[in-house]
């Protein structure tokens, strides 16, 4: 694997971005001037938190990669590229889906002058399409650019276990993006039913699909580390 340890550009830049959309989640840039403003603004901490986290995430995932591969050819410059548009059009929208969640769930809806999201029955597919649209774009990037630091594994001197990473990676990536689709499938032909009680709720199968893969690396390392010790 190639030992580059800098900054590139490209990641330089891509921090900014992050740094960026993290800002446009802040609810507002303006110091309360009152109590009653303060207690407003507290009230939708647990969507920021949830939001901030998922944003954490998607800049840790592109981290790892580049930490790991320092690549800096065309296809990752674009897939980069696409990453970052999709994760700034997709800042509002996440944050309105997350707001209008944590509102319902904790009741912040009936605080008085509080401004939380509204949305009409009708309309639940299309904000579910929204969402997992941006999952299956989002994901979709990561395994293609996982898919090309595979390709260029000569390239870049990936020994077996590294070489193995990375197909491990190409199907988290895939597989989130898929859970994704069928998020959207759901939601498109479901109606608006359907995109409530199955189309969101569906994500949680994220967790058994992250036990699976984790059980398949697992045993697909030791097979790979019994062929390296074995003798001859």
């Amino acid at each position: 694997m190639l030992g580059r340890r800098e900054v590139s550009r490209i990641e330089g830049f891509s921090d900014a971005v992050f740094a960026f959309a993290v800002t446009l989640l802040v609810v507002s840039l303006e110091v309360p001037h009152t109590f009653d403003e303060l207690w407003l603004a507290m009230h939708q901490f647990f969507a920021f938190a949830i939001c901030f986290a998922l944003l954490f995430q998607v800049w840790w995932r592109h981290f790892n990669f580049f930490r790991r591969y320092g690549l800096e050819d065309a296809t990752t410059i674009v897939l980069t590229g696409i990453l970052l548009f999709v994760v700034l059009f997709y800042v509002y929208p996440l944050k309105f889906v997350f707001t209008l969640v944590i509102d319902q769930l904790l009741g912040f809806s009936a605080l008085p002058g509080a401004h939380t999201p509204t949305i009409e029955t009708a309309q639940a597919p299309r904000l579910m399409q929204i969402y997992s649209g941006g999952v299956i774009a989002v994901f979709s990037v990561f395994a293609l650019m996982y898919g090309n630091a595979y390709r260029k594994r000569a390239t870049l001197a990936l020994d077996a276990a590294q070489a193995l990473d990375a197909r491990i990676n190409i199907i988290d990536n895939a597989g989130l993006a898929l859970i994704g689709v069928m998020s959207f499938l759901i939601a498109t032909f479901g109606g608006p039913r359907a995109a409530g009680a199955v189309a969101g709720p569906i994500y949680f199968l994220i967790g058994p699909f992250k036990w699976a893969l984790g059980s398949y690396s697992y045993r697909a390392a030791r097979r790979l580390s019994t062929t390296d010790t074995s003798p001859g």
